[in-house]
């Protein structure tokens, strides 16, 4: 039984047009476009919708208030695979079954589904990097992208009231914790083999419910730095970064949503088996990030806010 990662994502929120000018900077493409409804592609076909809750009651109950996530699906490999779930989930809350897909709603009110993966294969390469062991880049400078063009939705990350139980199900489907925060948070990857994390389980003091954020993956550091900086130009708001996550070792720029919670790109995630033993970590800033900067870069100074650049020479003074 193999689930493959995330195929689709719904986000339940009333502000089409500023989300279609957002994803589109984003660097997705729009492939519908209704009065009730946006959906943008991912280079692999991975989906995110963005539904008027207003005008699409057919969508799943919100988890929190506010624009949110209202749905995730995930791909997996083969019908057998589905097969095995619909056992596994078929007294679950809000349990459905489709044919194609099936689906329940989560320990933490998320409404999940699981459907054969219908994203595509990709031929995409990223920089080559020059250590002081391995040279793979000769000859050659590294890239520098103008904008970034996501690959897919990498990871979800979501605030549960009841972290235990929530782990709990995702273990019973088939789900791997890569670390954790012991009794504040889980790293989950959905095969045993893959990237770090897939969904991230996070409890807060006030034990709320609610989305932090979903994370799209791009080929390379330098695609995390010529995304955001392109981002940046367009006037959206940097939460944090860019910046570099010591757990699973990923550059990050996370911008605000209004779809609901953050937005992120990253890249160069540790790759895991089923010989990786899971870590506990505490909590804390430096735990989170490595490095990382406050407020993000201007796209147009390519200096961190609030500094101006000057002089065509470091040299050279204003």
């Amino acid at each position: 039984m193999s689930i493959l990662g995330i195929d689709q994502i719904t986000y339940g929120a009333s502000d089409l047009g500023t989300c279609r000018r957002f994803f589109a900077d984003w660097g997705l493409k729009l492939v519908e476009d209704d009065a009730t409804r946006l959906v943008f592609e991912s280079l692999n076909g991975c989906r995110i919708a963005v539904a008027d809750p207003a005008q699409l009651t057919a969508l799943p109950p919100a988890f929190e208030d506010g624009p949110t996530l209202r749905e995730v699906v995930w791909g997996v490999s083969d019908e057998a695979t589905l097969r095995a779930l619909r056992e596994r989930i078929a007294h679950a809350p809000g349990f459905s079954d489709k044919g194609s897909s099936i689906g329940c709603t989560d320990p933490n009110g998320m409404a999940i589904r699981f459907q054969v993966s219908v994203k595509r294969s990709v031929d995409i390469t990223g920089a080559r990097a020059n250590t002081w062991d391995r040279r793979e880049r000769i000859d050659q400078s590294s890239p520098i992208y103008e904008r970034a063009e996501p690959i897919e939705v990498g990871h979800v990350v979501f605030f549960a009231a009841d972290l235990a139980a929530t782990e709990a199900f995702y273990a019973g489907l088939g789900f791997v914790t890569s670390d954790r925060y012991p009794g504040r948070g889980a790293f989950m990857r959905c095969d045993a083999s893959g990237g770090h994390h897939d969904l991230f389980l996070l409890k807060t003091p006030d034990g709320k419910r609610g989305l932090n954020h979903v994370a799209f993956t791009v080929r390379d550091i330098h695609e995390v730095f010529g995304g955001g900086l392109h981002f940046s130009r367009c006037g959206w708001e940097t939460q944090l970064g860019p910046g570099r996550h010591p757990i699973s070792s990923a550059y990050f720029w996370y911008f605000r949503c209004p779809a609901g919670g953050l937005i992120e790109y990253y890249a160069d995630e540790d790759q895991l088996t089923e010989a990786w033993t899971a870590r506990d970590f505490e909590p804390g800033p430096t735990v989170f990030a490595e490095w990382a900067i406050d407020g993000g870069i201007d796209g147009k100074t390519r200096r961190q806010k609030g500094r101006e650049a000057s002089g065509k020479f470091l040299t050279e003074k204003p």
